[in-house]
């Protein structure tokens, strides 16, 4: 693989250029996919916002840990099974329904930004948020691509195995077969429209086919 080093500064003007250019006219949903604690999907979704927004692209963050499910559901075989984390921690469903099919042609355009509080455990009850034609929404989640969910233009943060357990944090290292199973299963970096190396975050570099 070949990966072009580039700044976050200029990362983030590269892909405001690509997600303002999409669709004009039409809501659009894009997916930041990324390892929860050891990528910066979140930040780099945050950062894209504000300058779409001056692009004319009015713009939604949705975080997919809003979509989790209840306590009960995810933790029914115990807090630390990598095979829930991986397959049964993500509301599909309520993603898709809540999200994704309002953005689509004959939707709503109101989406939720949060279903569940996992915190708290218990529903948000957010109110629905109108997005106008030409909207984006940028959702940062990990597990994101390979469950059918229809993103318009999926960015996914890749790391090295070895920089994925180093950068890790120790209470979460038991979710690794998780990712080590959606790398061979998915093969995210095969399906995303941009894939960016985060092994280190200061110097990320964007994958060149």
């Amino acid at each position: 693989m070949r990966y072009r080093p580039i700044s976050p500064e200029v990362l983030t003007a590269e892909l405001t250029d690509r997600v303002a250019a999409l669709a004009p006219g039409r809501r659009i949903a894009v997916a930041i996919d990324g390892a929860d604690h050891a990528t910066s999907a979140a930040g780099l979704a945050d950062s894209l916002a504000g300058p779409l927004r001056v692009r004319g692209r009015e713009t939604l963050r949705v975080s997919a840990r809003g979509f989790l499910r209840p306590a009960s559901l995810r933790f029914e075989h115990g807090k630390r099974d990598p095979d829930a984390r991986y397959t049964d921690w993500l509301d599909l469903g309520g993603l898709r329904r809540e999200v994704l099919e309002p953005l689509g042609d004959g939707g709503t355009g109101e989406v939720l930004p949060a279903l569940w509080d996992p915190s708290r455990d218990r529903a948000t009850r957010l109110p629905r948020v109108p997005v106008p034609e030409g909207g984006v929404v940028l959702v940062d989640g990990e597990f994101l691509q390979g469950a059918g969910l229809a993103f318009d233009f999926v960015v996914h943060l890749w790391l090295s195995l070895p920089a994925l357990r180093r950068r890790i944090p120790d209470d979460d290292a038991w979710a690794l077969p998780a990712y080590e199973r959606y790398e061979a299963e998915v093969d995210p970096s095969a399906l995303a429209d941009v894939v960016i190396r985060v092994d280190d975050p200061r110097h990320p570099a964007v994958y060149e086919p």
